[in-house]
């Protein structure tokens, strides 16, 4: 196979943060119904991810995310890549994030059959790697719930 011609990237994760990020996406997906985050942060001390609810989640419901998390992450998943031209992509995945100039071949990032995106940054090999996964704050603002994590 020839080698595909990606965007660049301008950004240098943390791939246990990174990874992380993915999970939790998913997680806010399946427990929320909402998109992935609209704006997110990922570095090593601290990352934060912004989400768009219309009710604020009550404590027990951020631990339970915050559960979720960690039990991806014991699951030991493998994180694995596949590189589909965009006519290939499954029509579950959404590609709204993309940029205008995205090129026609995309890299899909797995977490196990866990999650699913198109991704050109950095991530572990299994989730195990991450370590844990902690909520350390969250805020609501005008529907702008926010989470500040981190993994270690």
């Amino acid at each position: 196979m020839e080698t595909p011609i990606l965007n660049e990237h301008n950004k240098q994760e943390y791939p246990p943060a990174h990874t992380a990020e993915h999970i939790l996406n998913q997680t806010m997906t399946r427990m929320f119904g909402c998109p992935r985050s609209r704006v997110n942060h990922i570095e090593r001390k601290k990352s934060k991810c912004n989400y768009d609810l219309a009710v604020c989640p009550t404590e027990e419901q951020i631990r339970q995310v915050e559960a979720e998390v960690n039990r991806i992450i014991g699951a030991d998943m493998e994180v694995s890549e596949r590189y589909v031209s965009r006519a290939e992509v499954p029509q579950e995945i959404d590609l709204s994030k993309l940029p205008a100039d995205a090129s026609e071949t995309l890299r899909l990032v797995y977490v196990g059959d866990y999650d699913v995106c198109p991704c050109l940054g950095a991530h572990v090999r299994r989730t195990g790697e991450i370590g844990s996964f902690r909520i350390s704050s969250t805020s609501f603002n005008e529907g702008n719930f926010r989470i500040v994590f981190r993994v270690g």
